[in-house]
């Protein structure tokens, strides 16, 4: 196992809320220094860097500035991400690129910029959010749900490459999760819709997190693992 600093570096995209926010927590609570990436400022990282996840070029220099100012990224957490709920036939073609572009060319990009120190040093994690949808699919989210099952494949081909180098690529499949993206008059926050879950409730995005941070230090055997927080959404 390669030598470590005290305090690694992870960095984690969408950190200024909810799932990538709390992820910023867990990983800052376990002693890891925390570099959040988001249009917006990350209040709880440690170093906040205003990065359009979609541009790789953005998305390349500010990676660069995090390892030389902080050290080298152990870690990469990617919870960039936006919702919508529109039936098939009103999604523009323009919003179908921009859901992919923000979710899979998200990974993407902070994938080619991180990992190639990570099989430099034969060390590293990457998590990617994906979504419940990308497996059981949902109505008026064709394009949130094919964007999230596009990282679903992109997560589980790359870690086949990178494994054999020692870098660990997984992701995170939550369910419907109390964070800002789900509307407060979203069917998924009815009483109806809660009571079929057997968790009663929505996923936490703290609960999201720690199921991030077990693939990062402790899920060393996990390869292309899709882990799925969903409150028993999908049994």
């Amino acid at each position: 196992m390669p030598e470590r600093p005290e305090r690694r570096v992870a960095l984690v995209t969408g950190a200024a809320s909810g799932i990538g926010a709390a992820m910023v927590r867990e990983m800052s609570g376990r002693g890891w220094t925390t570099a959040g990436l988001d249009l917006s400022p990350a209040p709880d990282a440690d170093h906040s860097v205003g990065v359009d996840v979609s541009d790789p070029a953005q998305v390349g220099a500010a990676v660069r500035r995090i390892e030389r100012e902080l050290g080298p990224i152990g870690a990469a957490l990617c919870a960039a991400g936006h919702y919508a709920i529109v039936p098939v036939s009103d999604i523009a073609w323009p919003e179908w690129r921009r859901m992919l572009r923000v979710h899979l060319g998200g990974v993407v990009n902070v994938c080619r910029a991180v990992t190639p120190g990570m099989v430099e040093r034969r060390d590293g994690a990457v998590v990617a959010v994906t979504s419940e949808l990308a497996i059981g699919g949902g109505d008026a989210e064709a394009h949130y749900a094919a964007a999230k099952g596009a990282v679903i494949g992109f997560v589980r081909s790359l870690a086949a490459e990178l494994g054999p180098s020692g870098v660990r690529v997984n992701a995170v499949a939550p369910g419907p999760t109390d964070t800002p993206l789900l509307p407060p008059d979203s069917s998924w926050r009815k009483a109806s819709y809660l009571q079929t879950l057997p968790a009663g409730r929505l996923t936490s995005p703290a609960e999201v997190a720690l199921t991030a941070a077990y693939l990062v230090e402790d899920g060393t055997f996990c390869a292309g693992e899709i882990l799925s927080p969903n409150a028993g959404a999908v049994i």
